[in-house]
């Protein structure tokens, strides 16, 4: 009796969900694609700083690195996950997504028909994106559009000249490296000695960078070698997390790490100071040696995350979501009583902001909020926000400073160096990019 109820009840749930699944698609619901459940794409959330290995990365036309795992993409540095079918729909339409296998951008401008296009490897096949749509015709098998290069791959990732001896894409599968030579699409099989297998693999910053679990390594496209104290730990130098572990070098991790500024500022007597996520880097002024600790260890108010920060007078203003906070500068850093006050009332703009800053022997603060800069006397009470001007440079920044050189713009990975305010306004053109981590914070690699 016990097991007639056990089977007529299993019969009623594979009834009932039989139902429900054929109720989904005559309902009208998009199962092929936000909606659906293909694949790994479930109501898990991922969180890249758990540890995840990534199976693919590709920088994208415009210099956003996109790291995917399962059904699921990473855009950038920090961020939640989303389903990877809402930026490559046709991914799921034809193969049902639940992985990439490999991924790149194929970056040759002379050669039109290909340039700025994103190459999906999925098992025996290969999609080309343009603009986040598929090309005409894709997708096809891996070994018509890349003779000679097997499937089921690794990684993968293009490496043009003079990185190697010609345009190349660089293909990975176990311990096998294949060269495959864009323009006469000759394939030339390499050894990698001493670099580890690679799950996905990318080049940035015109470095090129091995990912095998969620660690990484810097390695020669010529010759695999691998130089420097590696694997070094992903979660470092690629994502936006805070404190996971008890080896981590902090120092390093905040100088090397890829991840854009928050903010950043030097106070009166040229201390610089540099925040990002939960940490913020130190260097004292006459001093080439950087020093780095949480944010909650000196402004423990803040906890982690300043949108802006300027000194003025001695002291430091910190500004996070609609607040600012107040520190004055010292071993330690005071908090002063009254703050944090609203954005409003100390700045007289409404947040969020960009960023802010306060050049030398001023008492005007620059605050920037889009494209669009505004001056505030900080002398005045109330503040009045006077729009000092727009500029079409940036579409936003993420950080800025100004110092006895000028005014040094931050975005991404670059910063830009304007001689001085009404100079950056009225600039016309993109001035050189120049690397934060190697430039203002010596990181060799």
């Amino acid at each position: 009796m016990n097991l007639l109820s056990q089977t007529l009840c299993l019969c009623l749930v594979l009834a009932l969900s039989h139902a429900h699944h054929h109720a989904g698609h005559q309902g009208g619901e998009d199962v092929g694609h936000e909606g659906h459940d293909h694949g790994d794409h479930t109501g898990v959330l991922l969180d890249r700083c758990q540890g995840i290995e990534m199976d693919a990365v590709a920088v994208t036309e415009e210099g956003i690195p996109y790291f995917f795992k399962g059904g699921h993409v990473f855009k950038g540095f920090h961020g939640k996950a989303e389903l990877s079918n809402q930026s490559f729909a046709e991914l799921d339409d034809h193969h049902h997504l639940g992985h990439v296998d490999a991924a790149f951008l194929m970056h040759f401008p002379d050669k039109p028909t290909e340039h700025d296009h994103i190459f999906f490897m999925l098992d025996t096949k290969v999609f080309s994106f343009y603009k986040h749509q598929l090309e005409t015709g894709f997708p096809k098998d891996i070994s018509e559009v890349f003779p000679g290069i097997p499937d089921h791959l690794d990684a993968a990732v293009v490496c043009p000249a003079p990185d190697c001896e010609e345009d190349t894409v660089i293909f990975f599968k176990g311990d096998e490296i294949y060269h495959y030579n864009v323009k006469t699409k000759k394939v030339e099989e390499k050894k990698f000695e001493g670099m580890p297998n690679c799950t996905s693999a990318f080049r940035f910053m015109e470095h090129y960078y091995c990912f095998h679990g969620h660690q990484f390594s810097k390695f020669d496209p010529k010759t695999g070698e691998v130089h420097g104290r590696y694997p070094k730990e992903a979660r470092d130098y690629f994502m936006k997390c805070s404190k996971f572990g008890d080896t981590t070098d902090h120092i390093e991790r905040e100088r090397c790490s890829r991840v854009h500024l928050d903010a950043i500022t030097s106070d009166d007597a040229g201390n610089i100071y540099a925040f990002r996520g939960h940490h913020f880097l130190e260097q004292d002024a006459g001093n080439d040696t950087w020093a780095a600790d949480t944010i909650e260890s000196d402004f423990k108010e803040l906890h982690s995350e300043v949108d802006a920060t300027f000194s003025y007078e001695n002291h430091l203003y910190m500004v996070k979501d609609d607040k600012v906070y107040v520190y004055k500068v010292g071993e330690p850093h005071t908090h002063l009583d009254g703050y944090p006050k609203a954005l409003k009332e100390v700045l007289g703009v409404e947040g969020p902001i960009d960023a802010a800053f306060v050049c030398q022997d001023h008492h005007i603060a620059h605050v920037i909020k889009g494209q669009t800069v505004y001056d505030v006397d900080l002398k005045a009470s109330p503040p009045v926000p006077v729009k000092e001007g727009s500029f079409k440079l940036f579409n936003k920044v993420d950080a800025a400073m100004c110092g006895p050189e000028g005014v040094k713009l931050f975005k991404g990975n670059h910063y830009f160096h304007f001689q001085s305010v009404k100079v950056m306004l009225m600039a016309k053109a993109i001035p050189e990019e120049h690397k934060t981590a190697l430039e203002l914070f010596g990181c060799d690699h």
